[in-house]
């Protein structure tokens, strides 16, 4: 095949090739200097210039020029890499051979100077070309050994000596030669792993991406490694939030976070939500260790409640509707007799004085069961959903001037922060008023004991989605942190004489409706309840 220099192959690394060239001229700098000192200073030590004094000057002259020329070339990078090379090994060759036939050929030791120069380039080339310029060195020795024995008639015995360095030049080309490839098909590996490697990353982060399940990696000191669209629309952010803190992105998230780290570390589980973003949406983070010791990076799946929490509603329902069938005829008979039987006793003109308390007890738990029998009824109907649009500012002054629907609680005790003029909600009104009247009467009960005896009522918009929402806050004694997962739990609760439906009736409505409630502590102690309606943006 015929040898192009546009075709041959150098090092992977194109800058330790240029560095490797450098080195190869500083060389050739040297070397004329070395030499030349040794040569003037002491010429009766050695046979350097002794056969041809004029020829090792002018070749000590032409390497140093050739080196000063070369520096310019290796400046400028032109010609490309492998002409350069090629160029280099063959004016080394020839100069050494010059100084070798000027000082009395091999016997002066000079041809070892071949060896940098011929291994150099056998680093750059293919193996063909190195061991054309080893064998062309070969050549070179022998010519100018054959002209120093015609020339000076000297031994003829030198002849050997210089096959023997001629054929050292070929095993060491072949040698460096065969080193050099293997350093090149071994870094091509390892080059060609990194860009599998990078591949790989790629289409990992391509299909974590396209998941429709929201994900986000974090390392060790809680800083995102990955995130796709779905978690960022999630936890509201936007751009490449690689590097960045996740408590700077979520805090809940983080505080999530370590709480699942501390409860692996006991050996336990923990479970807990977060809402997102937009406040529209119930978020229960999954964690799982990328690694097997703890603290270690880990991927974090957000689910969205939502979905999930719709079906269980409506399972609940059909539930419920198939229950409150049997309620109205096996439950509410019975207790209607006992309240029919209290009755007659109170009225009894022989009931005994003690007689009261007893009747008294009899009544009130007949009350209360006709209120879950209702309360559980009338969720299992599944009333049609009236939403409409209405002023939420003009809304929430009729219902607080209205005393809760029914006089239960003095409206100088409700504080009313004043919502925007142009706030507006679509929602039923008659489901948003027994919502908030829920609300307001549980927070009575449980904030009215304590110093500040005022419920506060305040309207806004979710800072990023605008959605507007109601917060009913107290300062109550709050939910304890153990049982908050827990406080739309139906038949759950912690107040005495409570039947636990009220909270989760309150909930079941606002879904219908299309709102979210979720529930967290107040600064300060108390509870804030918070009704977040939908979009505006999509009511059509």
């Amino acid at each position: 095949m015929k040898a192009d220099v546009a075709d041959l192959a150098v090092p992977p690394d194109p800058e330790l090739a240029w560095r490797v060239l450098g080195l190869l001229n500083l060389f050739r700098l040297l070397v004329p200097i070395v030499l030349g000192v040794q040569f003037t200073l002491l010429p009766e030590q050695g046979e350097l210039g002794t056969a041809a004094p004029t020829l090792f000057t002018w070749a000590l002259v032409l390497s140093w020029v050739g080196g000063i020329g070369f520096i310019a070339m290796l400046k400028l990078r032109k010609p490309d890499l492998s002409l350069q090379a090629y160029v280099h090994a063959c004016f080394d060759v020839t100069v050494i051979a010059l100084l070798l036939a000027a000082s009395g050929g091999v016997d002066s030791g000079l041809g070892l100077l071949f060896v940098l120069p011929v291994g150099a380039v056998s680093l750059l080339l293919p193996q063909r070309h190195a061991s054309f310029i080893a064998g062309y060195a070969a050549v070179l020795i022998l010519l100018q050994e054959t002209w120093h024995s015609l020339s000076v008639m000297g031994p003829a015995g030198d002849f050997p000596r210089a096959g023997l360095l001629g054929l050292l030049l070929l095993v060491v080309s072949a040698t460096v030669a065969g080193i050099a490839n293997r350093l090149r098909r071994s870094e091509a590996q390892v080059r060609q792993r990194d860009i599998d490697l990078a591949n790989l990353a790629e289409l990992s982060q391509f299909v974590v991406e396209k998941l429709r399940e929201s994900v986000v990696v974090v390392d060790v000191e809680d800083r995102i490694r990955l995130i796709n669209e779905s978690a960022r629309q999630i936890l509201g952010v936007s751009g490449d939030m690689r590097g960045r803190l996740l408590g700077e992105v979520s805090p809940r998230l983080l505080y999530l976070l370590e709480t699942w780290r501390n409860a692996v570390a006991r050996g336990e589980e923990t479970a807990g939500t977060l809402v997102g973003a937009e406040g529209d949406r119930e978020i229960r983070p999954n964690f799982a260790p990328l690694g097997p010791r703890i603290p270690c990076p880990t991927i974090v799946f957000l689910k969205d409640l939502s979905e999930q929490s719709e079906q269980a509603r409506q399972s609940k329902l059909a539930a419920l509707g198939r229950l409150s069938a049997s309620i109205a005829h096996e439950v509410r008979n019975p207790v209607g007799a006992m309240s029919h039987a209290a009755q007659l006793l109170a009225e009894s003109p022989d009931r005994q004085v003690d007689d009261s308390r007893l009747i008294e007890i009899i009544r009130d738990n007949a009350a209360r069961i006709s209120e879950i029998v209702e309360n559980v009824m009338q969720l299992s109907v599944g009333r049609e959903v009236h939403a409409e649009r209405m002023p939420l500012k003009e809304w929430l002054e009729n219902f607080v001037a209205e005393g809760i629907g029914g006089g239960e609680l003095p409206q100088d005790r409700i504080d009313l922060q004043q919502p925007e003029d142009d706030l507006e909600i679509r929602a039923d009104p008659s489901q948003l008023r027994q919502i908030l009247r829920n609300l307001v009467e549980n927070a009575c009960h449980f904030g009215l004991d304590t110093a500040d005896k005022r419920v506060e009522l305040r309207s806004g918009r979710i800072v990023g989605s605008g959605r507007p929402f109601v917060e009913v806050l107290d300062r109550g004694p709050g939910v304890p942190e153990e049982q908050r997962e827990r406080v739309f739990e139906p038949f759950f609760t912690t107040r005495q004489g409570g039947t636990g439906v009220g909270l989760f009736i309150s909930r079941e409505l606002a879904q219908g409706i299309g709102a979210m409630m979720t529930y967290e502590p107040r600064p300060g102690g108390g509870s804030i309840f918070r009704i977040v309606f939908a979009d505006p943006a999509r009511w059509e």
